[in-house]
C-alpha cells in the first residue's frame, strides 16, 4: 500500500473489534477502489478463503459493498463515514446489554442466595490490599440497613491501616456509618459516629478483626512485617463474631 500516508493512526479503528487483517483489507480497498477477491489478496497478501471471509463480515458491518463487472465480483469500501454508523450501532447493542444486565443482575443474585452458604475468603497483600479491604468495609455498610459495624483494634494495625487509607475515618463519617470499637491495648481515639472501649493488654502488634454485615476481615502481618488481610463472608461466622464482640463490649462498659 505505496500511496498510503505513513503517519496514519489506524489503532483507533481496533476500538470497533476490527482485527489486524480486516483493517489490512478495508484500508487496502479503500487505497485502491473496486478490486477483485484475488486482487485484494494479492495486494493485502492474506489467503483469497481468509479474504473473502473478511470481505463479508465487513459488508455485514456495512463498510463494503460489491458489484458484478462481466464474469468478475469486485469489492469496493463504502464511504468512510460508515464507520461512525458501526460506532452508533455498537453503542446502541452496549445500551440493550447494558439494560438486560440491570435485569439479569437481581436474578443472578437470588440464584446465589439459594446456593449452598459455603463460607467464602479472599486473600489481599500489602497496603494495597488493606485498603481494598477497608473501601470494602465502606461499600457494604453504605448499603447496609444497620450502618454499624464492630472491630477489634490493634495499634501496629491500626498504622498500616491508616497508611493504606488516610482518610478512611473522614469517609466513613461522611457515609454516616457508625462503629463500636475494642482496643487491645492502650490508645485510639474517637472521631466522630463512633464509640471505644479498652481491653487493657499490652499486645500492640495483634490482630485486626472486622466485623460488618455478614463479613468479618483480619488483618495481621506476614513473617516479613508486611500488612495481609482476608475476608471471609458468611453469615453465621458473621452473627457468630458480632455476638462475642458485643457480649464483651457490654462486660467492658460495666468495668
Amino acid at each position: 500500500m505505496t500511496r498510503m500516508k505513513n503517519n496514519m493512526d489506524i489503532t483507533i479503528l481496533k476500538k470497533l473489534e476490527l482485527g489486524d487483517k480486516e483493517i489490512k483489507i478495508y484500508l487496502t480497498l479503500l487505497e485502491y477502489g473496486a478490486i477483485s477477491v484475488r486482487g485484494l489478496a494479492e495486494l493485502s497478501k492474506i489467503n483469497r478463503g481468509t479474504a473473502y471471509d473478511i470481505l463479508k463480515k465487513l459488508q455485514e458491518q456495512g463498510l463494503v459493498s460489491f458489484y458484478h463487472e462481466e464474469t468478475k465480483q469486485k469489492f469496493v469500501a463504502e464511504n468512510p463515514s460508515k464507520l461512525l454508523d458501526l460506532l452508533r450501532q455498537k453503542e446502541s447493542d452496549l445500551h440493550k446489554t447494558k439494560g438486560g444486565l440491570e435485569e439479569l443482575i437481581p436474578e443472578l443474585s437470588l440464584l446465589q442466595d439459594r446456593g449452598d452458604k459455603h463460607p467464602t475468603s479472599k486473600l489481599y497483600e500489602g497496603h494495597k490490599g488493606v485498603k481494598y479491604i477497608l473501601e470494602d468495609v465502606l461499600e457494604t455498610m453504605v448499603n447496609s440497613k444497620t450502618k454499624e459495624y464492630y472491630i477489634y483494634s490493634a495499634t501496629e494495625l491500626s498504622e498500616d491501616m491508616n497508611k493504606a487509607m488516610p482518610d478512611f475515618s473522614k469517609a466513613r463519617i461522611r457515609k454516616k456509618i457508625s462503629v463500636k470499637a475494642i482496643s487491645l491495648a492502650e490508645g485510639g481515639k474517637t472521631h466522630g459516629l463512633d464509640e471505644r472501649r479498652w481491653l487493657g493488654t499490652h499486645d500492640k502488634s495483634a490482630t485486626v478483626i472486622i466485623i460488618y454485615d455478614n463479613k468479618c476481615a483480619f488483618i495481621s502481618r506476614d513473617a516479613k512485617g508486611a500488612p495481609v488481610g482476608v475476608i471471609i463472608e458468611n453469615e453465621n461466622i458473621y452473627e457468630t463474631q458480632k455476638l462475642i464482640f458485643l457480649q464483651l463490649w457490654h462486660s467492658l462498659g460495666t468495668k
